[in-house]
């Protein structure tokens, strides 16, 4: 099992493969690689400096000339001098009022009231008000006063009580300020900001990505980015704690450059400088490592591992990603998924202060197909399909009728109050038309339910339904006057995906969501393997050296898997499964799938 590490609030796992060895792979389709490829580089201030656009652009451009024909330098006004700061900014509390601090900082917010200059002095702890004393500190009030935002400074000066009326609250420290006596500027902002980098908790953020990336240094600057990152910190350091201090694994780091292994996607290729012609591939995976490992000898690995897939982008995966990849030996499947649920809910105890249930809901893939449509199904709300293929067995109604009769299926969707919520004309060209039609359906077909207990809708549907087949129907779909029933007719797999698609959509349209719930559960059975329409075949669904159910041992093409997935809120953060240990299992799967016995050592030699 391996577990999936992002800059978010939470975590995510996946299940990971085995080990290659430092090889080198001869190509024998790829003939070149572009030598026009733009790599951007963004150069981030190398120190506490502020940013500054303009700052060394000329000097970059400068033309070389003699050393005679330059100019000398001007003196460099003042020197170098590295303040000892005594103090953190978001660490002063009133029982330090009275003490003389020295602080370094952004300066996050500037303002001119009463004749006296505050400052919002921003470090990696938090922010604290400085204030400054004109009468008594004629010079640190003037030096305050030409600052701007994002200056650099450290600033020195006495910790004092703010008067009642200043009290800020919502701020940590926001009982105190600092008396300024000294200010020094270290580095200054010398253009205009791409973007405001301290803002209101309650601000949107309406900057632009690419502007975000591009000026990635005050983007990190930010209180948002500033908490992913250091979460995603105390959430690594969880991990090793747990599995090293309490289960006794041992973290070990396995290559980069490798030689390329089947995966499910394209690999990233890196030539050989010292072999031209050959190439390494980045591994997508620790996949044939952690086995390598296992038949090694070592019990329990892990490790915090750099993955890399050359695949179309989502909003959960990235060409780079990293993921927690761990491996057991002599472990049955309840134990496997006992260690995984107990190392979750102690990162999300600690982590976010939340409960979540012990032992995790369980669903099986058929059930959670069956119910949702989906393998990663959201249970925050409670919307469920159903299938009702039986009740249109006979039906007049040719599109449903043709569709059973060559093997396809009806599900349907009844949405709560969805005949007030959506009109006629949203059902057959809205958005949630456009949903169905995005999902691969060719239209959708819907019922409402009136309150006399009738139904209207598409008239061929409504006229095919007789008096019992529309109360079996409606007793089937829990449904009552204003409910909205939306079918879906076909393959199960594309009737599964339009549904699941449309259940989402409505939920976050109607806001049946509930955000405060935690819904976390395991997906087990999954099937051994899917069928490729592509090239005929079988394939695996997860990967080859999964073990079947020794239920299904009689029948391998048909067999379920000792496969597991967590999901999280509609979101699958990981999964594994228990490995094939037997000879002539793992020959007979690599045989349903087209690898033959030749192929096996080729690719082994």
């Amino acid at each position: 099992m391996s577990l999936l590490i992002k800059s978010l609030p939470f975590i995510s796992f996946r299940s990971s493969r085995t080990l290659s060895s430092l090889f080198l792979i001869k190509p024998t389709t790829i003939k070149t690689l572009s030598k026009n490829t733009n790599n951007t580089n963004i150069n981030n201030a190398a120190s506490v400096a502020a940013f500054s656009v303009s700052a060394s652009a000329e000097t970059a451009n400068a033309a070389v000339t003699t050393a005679s024909s330059n100019p000398p330098l001007p003196p460099l006004k003042g020197s170098l001098n590295w303040v000892s700061r005594t103090r953190l900014c978001g660490e002063l509390t009133p029982d330090d009022v009275g003490k003389r601090v020295t602080l370094c900082g952004w300066v996050a917010l500037h303002r001119v009231h009463g004749g006296l200059t505050f400052l919002n002095l921003r470090d990696h702890t938090g922010i604290v008000q400085v204030t400054t004393l004109p009468e008594d500190f004629p010079e640190a009030h003037s030096t305050a006063n030409n600052l701007r935002l994002e200056y650099v400074v450290s600033v020195e000066g006495v910790v004092r009580s703010r008067p009642s009326e200043a009290v800020n609250e919502n701020m940590k420290t926001g009982f105190i300020e600092v008396a300024v006596e000294h200010v020094q500027v270290l580095n200054a902002v010398r253009s205009k900001l791409p973007f405001l980098v301290t803002t209101a908790d309650d601000a949107k953020d309406f900057v632009k990505e690419e502007i975000r990336l591009r000026y990635r240094c005050l983007d990190l600057r930010r209180q948002q980015m500033n908490h992913n990152i250091l979460l995603r910190h105390k959430v690594v350091k969880l991990i090793r704690r747990y599995l090293e201090d309490v289960h006794g694994f041992v973290e070990i780091e396995t290559p980069v450059l490798s030689r390329s292994t089947p995966e499910g996607a394209r690999d990233y290729l890196v030539p050989s400088r010292v072999q031209p012609g050959t190439f390494y591939a980045l591994p997508q995976s620790p996949q044939l490592f952690k086995q390598m490992l296992m038949v090694s000898g070592f019990d329990k690995y892990y490790q915090i591992a750099r993955c890399f897939r050359d695949e179309d982008l989502r909003a959960d995966r990235q060409p780079e990603f990293t993921q927690l990849d761990m491996e057991l030996a002599f472990t049955p499947l309840d134990d496997m998924l006992r260690l995984n649920e107990d190392l979750i809910r102690k990162i999300f105890l600690e982590i976010k202060d939340v409960q979540l249930p012990n032992p995790f809901p369980r669903l099986t893939y058929a059930e959670a197909m069956s119910r949702y449509g989906s393998d990663r199904p959201d249970t925050r709300f409670s919307l469920q399909l159903n299938d009702v293929s039986d009740i249109f067995l006979e039906s007049p109604f040719r599109v449903f009728s043709d569709s059973l009769k060559s093997g396809g299926i009806i599900k349907v969707l009844c949405v709560p109050s969805g005949a007030k919520t959506y009109s006629n004309t949203a059902l057959k060209k809205g958005d949630i038309y456009n949903e169905a039609i995005k999902s691969g359906a060719k239209g959708l077909p819907f019922l409402k339910v009136l309150d006399a207990g009738g139904v209207e809708g598409i008239p061929a549907l409504v006229s095919s339904l007789g008096p019992s087949n529309k109360e079996q129907l409606l007793i089937r779909c829990s449904a009552g006057p204003s409910d909205l029933i939306l079918f879906a007719v076909g393959h199960p797999a594309s009737v599964n995906k339009t549904l699941d698609r449309l259940r989402t959509f409505v939920a976050h349209e109607l806001g049946l969501i509930d955000n405060s719930k935690h819904s976390i559960l395991w997906i087990t059975d999954f099937p051994m393997f899917e069928w490729n329409d592509s090239e005929q075949r079988l394939e695996a669904l997860h990967h080859p050296f999964t073990a079947p159910n020794p239920e299904d041992m009689d029948d391998l093409s048909s067999a379920r898997a000792l496969a597991y997935d967590m999901v999280y809120n509609g979101v699958e953060i990981g999964g594994g499964s228990l490995r094939i240990y037997k000879r002539e299992v793992q020959q007979k799967v690599l045989e349903i799938v087209g690898i033959s016995p030749e192929q096996v050592r080729r690719l082994l030699n």
